[in-house]
């Protein structure tokens, strides 16, 4: 019998990719070939949305119109759409785009694999089929969220707050390293968040501390943590196990304190640097990633000048900026628009400028030192690499020239010898 391709389309965040895994492994060994973000042809199409602002909705939007193209020209049977546009616009996408074959919102695997007529194979649930290189994978150790940012729909996406068991995600982590994962990427809307649900404490600590006993993962890196309410208990395991990254990304959104009440964060500017000083205490030479918010509702000038102030004092190491997106479903949504876009862009703009300073200061305090760098492909005549300060996709890349072999997902020394804004280049050692 002939298997059909299905062809996987992720859109969004990393969490979504670990959501398209887990699809792919369901359809691995059916009447399906499953593969992720395929430029070549195939038979079924199933885009995995992203929802949260305009340009996510935009860009999902913008691809379901392309391949319902496709499909119009013949190039593909069937095409599904899932995850959180068709989620969040369950009611209104298919009277707007009828051409799709079927929506699908979140956690609904079961009724994708009815719809193709494939049963759930409950013995493989935790199973992945990767989309990411063979020597790194996300771990999503919770789904949803409680917390009530003024600014975000995720809650109303993607549900309240539900933690993975432990030895459910210990086991993954032991499967994964079996098939060679050198580093484990803690995913979730708040990592911080971990166990409350549960075990009725936060447990992130703990389950840093099973997750290090697994023979094999030699990184973990953790994603996404919340300011307010930081377990400490999580520093102190960060300080003591190699294994675990020096690196924390804590998306903080604002420094103003007007600001930050309006969104809801639960936490103040001074208690942040407060805690931001106390990480960088307590692990010496940790990279620190953010994210903002600029053109918020009611963000003044003096508001925007507070945040600019807080990142130069700060100096981040990673630092994402994003102009606000008025969200219905959202408190903010009640809030008056009051930025106009121009002045959000500019804004954003004066600030990616000021974090390209810092970067490049910081990059350069990097040459003529030796890192352990994790090799994760070959581009043309040079090797890519990552620090444990680098996340994949989303930051600085180590660029090695070298007449030597190097295998991706290997460790090796290397000697830096250049620095730019965003990139380091070294030599074997």
């Amino acid at each position: 019998m002939h298997k059909k391709k299905v062809n996987i389309i992720t859109l969004g965040c990393s969490k979504n990719l670990y959501d398209s895994e887990i699809l792919s492994a369901q359809l691995k060994d059916s009447l399906y070939i499953p593969v992720h973000n395929s430029e070549e042809d195939a038979d079924i199409v199933i885009i995995n949305t992203c929802g949260f602002i305009h340009d996510a909705k935009q860009e999902s939007i913008d691809t379901i119109l392309h391949y319902v193209q496709a499909k119009e020209e013949g190039k593909i049977e069937k095409l599904l759409v899932t995850g959180c546009l068709s989620e969040r616009y369950k009611e209104e996408l298919p009277h707007e785009i009828p051409e799709v074959d079927a929506y699908f919102g979140n956690h609904h695997l079961k009724e994708i694999m009815d719809y193709l007529r494939v049963d759930l194979k409950k013995e493989l649930l935790g199973e992945r089929l990767l989309a990411t290189p063979s020597h790194y994978a996300y771990l999503k150790i919770s789904e949803g969220c409680d917390r009530s940012c003024s600014f975000c729909a995720i809650p109303k996406i993607r549900g309240k707050h539900i933690s993975q068991p432990m030895e459910k995600l210990v086991e993954e982590a032991r499967n994964l390293a079996a098939k060679g994962v050198k580093e484990l990427i803690l995913i979730a809307q708040d990592l911080t968040y971990y166990g409350l649900d549960i075990y009725g404490k936060r447990k992130l600590a703990e389950l840093l501390r099973r997750l290090t006993d697994v023979n094999g993962i030699e990184w973990i890196r953790l994603h996404y943590m919340y300011p307010a309410g930081f377990p400490e208990d999580v520093l102190d395991i960060m300080a003591e196990e190699p294994k675990i990254c020096r690196y924390l990304d804590m998306p903080l959104q604002h420094a103003d304190r007007g600001i930050l009440a309006s969104m809801n964060r639960g936490v103040s500017p001074e208690k942040t640097e407060t805690l931001l000083n106390r990480i960088r205490q307590k692990i010496p030479g940790v990279a620190l990633r953010t994210t903002f918010i600029t053109g918020y509702p009611g963000e003044t000038e003096e508001a925007f000048k507070r945040l600019k102030d807080f990142i130069r004092r700060m100096e981040f190491d990673r630092v994402g900026i994003f102009t606000y997106s008025h969200e219905e479903d959202t408190k903010a949504y009640v809030l008056p628009d009051n930025v106009p876009e121009k002045v959000k862009q500019e804004r954003k703009k004066e600030l990616m400028e000021l974090q390209a300073e810092i970067s490049l200061r910081k990059n350069r305090q990097k040459t003529g030192k030796t890192m352990r760098i994790l090799i994760d492909r070959k581009h043309g005549n040079e090797y890519i690499g990552r620090t444990e300060f680098d996340s994949p996709e989303v930051d600085n890349e180590v660029h090695i020239v070298t007449d030597k072999i190097l295998t991706p997902g290997k460790f090796i020394y290397v000697k830096i010898t250049d620095a730019d804004t965003y990139d380091l280049w070294g030599i074997p050692v």
